[in-house]
């Protein structure tokens, strides 16, 4: 199901397997395979496919929505990548909003992925449990449980679970960009 929507979204674009590899750095017989759901991309692979077809990650990962304005806890969308510690569920109640709002949980010492990401807007993160290092630029900062930060994504900025238990945090994303 991945695969197929990225495939019909880089058919949309009228982008070649070639292009898309070219314009991400991966090749094109891996984006083949995983548009034919033999693999599956990391989370810096899925986020650079996104990027360079103009949508949000969340897009390739979301079922046609009903359309109501509440999202029942069983019914959050969740993404949970291969070879991560990172999962994401889905507040809002899809991405045709302002912003997007997510809870995330990732396991200890792990990270949000191989190299810091930015993309356009603005980002507000609360600490639910455990305790978070979160670097934004040059700057690294340490929270826990009840702190939030609030940044300019287009501003390179990478987390990691620096505590003994699970972190877990609710992120606010404007526009949505995940």
């Amino acid at each position: 199901m991945l695969g197929e929507k990225i495939r019909r979204k880089r058919i949309e674009k009228n982008m070649s397997l070639k292009e898309l590899a070219e314009k991400i750095e991966l090749t094109a017989s891996f984006l083949s395979q995983v548009e034919r759901e033999l693999a599956e991309p990391s989370i810096t692979s899925l986020r650079k496919i996104a990027e360079a077809l103009d949508v949000p990650i969340f897009y390739f990962l979301l079922d046609d929505e009903d359309h109501s304005p509440v999202v029942r806890k069983s019914q959050r969308k969740v993404l949970r990548f291969p070879q991560s510690h990172l999962t994401y569920e889905l507040l809002s109640p899809d991405l045709n909003r302002q912003m997007e709002v997510l809870i995330a949980r990732l396991d200890p010492g792990a990270s949000s992925g191989d190299e810091a990401s930015s993309h356009p807007g603005e980002e507000c993160i609360l600490v639910l449990e455990g305790k978070m290092e979160i670097k934004v630029g040059e700057e690294t900062y340490y929270l826990e449980e009840g702190d939030s930060i609030y940044y300019f994504a287009s501003i390179p900025h990478s987390l990691r679970n620096c505590g003994d238990g699970q972190l877990v945090f609710l992120s606010a994303i404007t526009p949505p960009q995940f």
